[in-house]
């Protein structure tokens, strides 16, 4: 039985955010969730590319990480307006301190969490990538995992997603939620 949640969860008032390493599904999880809960749903990459009139990998490119990532503060800045939406984030946006603090402030942090080979094999499906350009895709998520793992952890509701349909994952963060209140 599918539920809304707005309907027996009256605690959630604000954005719900979803973090974590790219390739675990937040944009996909998170349409799917926005679908459940009748709430819009925001890709914060999708924004900045909006803003900046060109794909991440061009801004990276062209003007660096330092750049791209002082862009994506803003664009969540202005996403955490207060009104119930979805919003999916960057695989490095928990990581800038005052992104991170806008996110924890202002919204339900959701770290979507998953082993190695699983996110390995999801990124390889798409291009596009500019922390992985020209490198080894394992050598860069065990890397990055090490470093961000403990900054999600910050997040309050921990997901792990799994090599299964990402209907699974939307399940699990409902039942979370439920329990959040």
């Amino acid at each position: 039985m599918q539920r809304n949640l707005k309907s027996f969860n009256p605690a959630i008032k604000g954005p719900i955010v979803l973090i974590g390493m790219m390739g675990v599904g937040k944009s996909t999880v998170g349409r799917r969730l926005a679908a459940r809960l009748g709430l819009p749903f925001v890709d914060a990459d999708e924004e900045i590319e909006q803003a900046a009139g060109m794909s991440i990998a061009d801004i990276f490119e062209r003007f660096g990480e330092a750049h791209f990532r002082d862009g994506e503060r803003r664009v969540i800045a202005r996403l955490m307006d207060g009104e119930p939406k979805i919003i999916a984030t960057g695989g490095g946006a928990f990581m800038q301190a005052e992104t991170r603090q806008q996110i924890l402030d202002h919204a339900i942090a959701i770290w979507l969490d998953a082993d190695i080979d699983v996110l390995v094999d999801r990124v390889s499906r798409r291009e596009g990538r500019p922390l992985l350009a020209g490198k080894d895709p394992r050598a860069v998520l065990i890397e990055l995992a090490e470093k961000r793992n403990p900054v999600y952890a910050l997040a309050p509701i921990h997901i792990k997603s799994m090599a299964a349909p990402h209907e699974a994952t939307v399940e699990k963060i409902m039942k979370a939620l439920e329990e959040w209140q």
